[in-house]
């Protein structure tokens, strides 16, 4: 049985692919848990504010979706006047929101320890995360409006988060070789910098995203953010302004690679659950 999609970007598993997915993800929850970044649930939603303290509708103005609450009143009068069933909401129905649907996991483990003062060595988190994406086109599992994001996140000092970057490839590229993935690293980057700064001039020495490809897919990445999200959000490990780096994995993508792979959903659920 094949995914099905609508045009807009709505995946469904169907319960093998499903199985793979709870299966590559219980892989990255033993990295987590080797690792001893323990696992957090965080709120669908993020307040606007804070990821404008991140710029965010700034550098990502395109990805950027909104939870907004419909006027009933509002709502009632266009359904009064329009065809059924309603294809689009008019922007006159919709309320003035606080909240947004997040692009990435990690957004919340960085608003979670604001104002923190965190052991010298820092500290690690996992979470997964159902994260959105405005894209100009999707695909399959290859590109979803909502998917899941499986991250592991360190928050510390600059040795620790830079250390964590390094351990974290090297368990990717163990895992796909063993999964017989044919992997390239790709240099990418996220604008978190205005183009002329100096952490953006320093961002084109060292990079601060690098993309897990397979088949031309992406379907992971590690990210460095030097201090800019411990700046914003007032954390600090070790008397100095934390650095984060994390390890991000979209896990439906994982899914798309693996079945790929496998030539079938069964077929590679049995192979990831056979990992030790």
């Amino acid at each position: 049985m094949l995914t099905t999609e609508t045009d807009n970007g709505l995946g469904v598993l169907n319960n093998s692919q499903l199985r793979l997915l709870r299966a590559i993800d219980a892989v990255f929850l033993r990295l987590a848990g080797d690792w001893q970044a323990p696992e957090f649930r965080f709120p669908f939603l993020m307040r606007c504010k804070d990821l404008d303290t991140f710029d965010y509708y700034d550098n990502f103005p395109h990805l950027g979706l909104a939870a907004t609450r419909l006027d009933p009143p509002s709502l009632a009068a266009e359904l009064a006047t329009t065809s059924r069933p309603v294809q689009r909401m008019p922007a006159e129905v919709m309320e003035p929101t606080s909240f947004a649907l997040p692009s990435a996991a990690c957004y919340a483990v960085y608003v979670d320890l604001a104002g923190s003062e965190l052991p010298a060595d820092g500290v690690l988190r996992t979470t997964v995360g159902t994260c959105f994406r405005n894209e100009d086109h999707y695909e399959g599992l290859q590109r979803l409006l909502g998917f899941s994001m499986r991250e592991i996140v360190c928050v510390g000092p600059e040795h620790a988060a830079k250390s964590h970057l390094v351990r974290a490839k090297e368990a990717v590229v163990a895992l796909c070789a063993e999964l017989g993935l044919d992997l390239r690293i790709e240099a990418a980057t996220d604008p978190f910098f205005d183009k002329n700064s100096g952490k953006a001039k320093m961002q084109r020495l060292f990079p601060v995203k690098e993309e897990f490809v397979v088949n031309g897919l992406a379907i992971g990445s590690v990210n460095y953010h030097r201090n800019f999200f411990g700046d914003r959000c007032a954390i600090r490990a070790g008397g100095d302004t934390a650095h984060t780096s994390c390890l991000a994995f979209g896990l439906e993508r994982w899914v798309h690679a693996l079945t790929d792979r496998f030539g079938g959903a069964d077929a590679a659920a049995c192979a990831v659950e056979s990992l030790n």
